[in-house]
């Protein structure tokens, strides 16, 4: 299978200056690298699921993100990296299973663009960014979110994700972590406590370098910029 040299910094999705590569090439390759990755995650759970809501409509758009990513890195001649997410991926046989990884994925990509942000002044790759961490924050988080509750209030759904107790107490902890999002103000201990109680925790053929605690400790910075 064909390597990306740079492997270790898209896995990482973070900029790392102290490498030869511009900065600026460094920044696209991230982006349209997780975004073939979210492409080929929510491929395969269509695939192990069925043509299903709001996995169409996601994949759909993520589609359209990661061409219009495409389009920035001809303009500034940076090559595309090759996409092997195709079989890094893998998803669970659980559709709540596979929601909860998507509301995982989704607060892992709006971190990720907001440090790109930081890293770049062009302002046609600034708006680009924008629109494809907009998408994240205002659209496939929320649908995500949705999903995960109405598929645990679903009647006869305990048998699969476990008691009501269970399901009611994992609601509450996505609702309190979704708020926080939505309010860009992201409690960093909650979101590791919720990822290691989730789900999720048991997906590690993601391989997605870091699918907890590691991603989110940088998210916003906010935290460690107030201490």
């Amino acid at each position: 299978m064909e390597r990306n040299s740079d492997e270790v910094l898209l896995l990482n999705k973070k900029v790392d200056k102290t490498l030869d590569q511009e900065v600026l090439h460094q920044v696209l390759r991230i982006a349209v690298y997780d975004q073939f990755r979210s492409y080929e995650t929510y491929c395969e759970m269509i695939d192990k699921h069925g043509s299903i809501e709001p996995l169409n409509e996601i994949l759909e758009s993520v589609q359209s993100h990661y061409s219009a990513v495409i389009t920035v890195l001809e303009r500034y001649e940076v090559d595309v990296p090759f996409n092997d997410w195709y079989e890094k991926v893998k998803v669970s046989d659980n559709l709540v299973e596979c929601f909860e990884v998507g509301v995982a994925l989704e607060i892992q990509n709006i971190a990720m663009y907001e440090e790109l942000l930081e890293c770049i002044e062009e302002e046609d790759i600034r708006e680009v960014l924008y629109k494809l961490q907009a998408a994240s924050f205002n659209c496939h988080l929320p649908k995500f979110r949705q999903a995960v509750a109405n598929s645990y209030n679903l009647n006869g759904s305990t048998s699969e994700v476990g008691s009501q107790e269970d399901m009611m107490s994992k609601l509450g902890e996505y609702q309190e972590v979704f708020e926080s999002v939505m309010q860009g103000d992201v409690d960093q201990a909650k979101i590791a406590q919720l990822f290691q109680n989730s789900n999720v925790a048991l997906l590690s053929g993601l391989a997605l370098g870091g699918l907890g605690t590691v991603v989110v400790k940088d998210m916003f910075n906010k935290n460690n910029k107030e201490e």
